[in-house]
């Protein structure tokens, strides 16, 4: 049997610390960055991985979702919090699609007179 391939493996993510392998200088200021926008703030850092956790499914990142899904947790959050921020996530993203379709329909009116 052979095994199945895929773009996601869950082990790259481990991996994610290696990306200044290349290029060392603006991976540090990526993760000093990173790591700055994590920091307690105006915003706890629950609320932060809840938001971090509804944006990866906004942009369908399975990493960040993994990474996430653990975060929120380990920050304190429940299952109905997160899902309640994916709820979210998909309510923006569904409603910036039809958000969208008034361009459509004025480009149609504008054909159609």
């Amino acid at each position: 049997m052979s095994e199945s391939k895929s773009y996601f493996n869950p082990e790259d993510l481990k991996k994610f610390k290696d990306i200044t392998e290349f290029q060392k200088e603006l991976g540090d200021k990526f993760f000093d960055w990173y790591g700055n926008v994590f920091q307690e703030g105006a915003l706890t850092q629950r609320e932060k991985a809840l938001i971090a956790l509804a944006v990866a499914h906004a942009i369908q990142c399975p990493y960040c979702i993994d990474a996430y899904s653990s975060g929120c947790l380990s920050k304190g959050a429940d299952e109905e919090q997160m899902m309640e921020a994916v709820h979210v996530a998909a309510a923006i993203k569904g409603g910036a699609t039809l958000v969208n379709s008034v361009q459509m329909m004025n480009h149609v009116k504008k054909i159609m007179m």
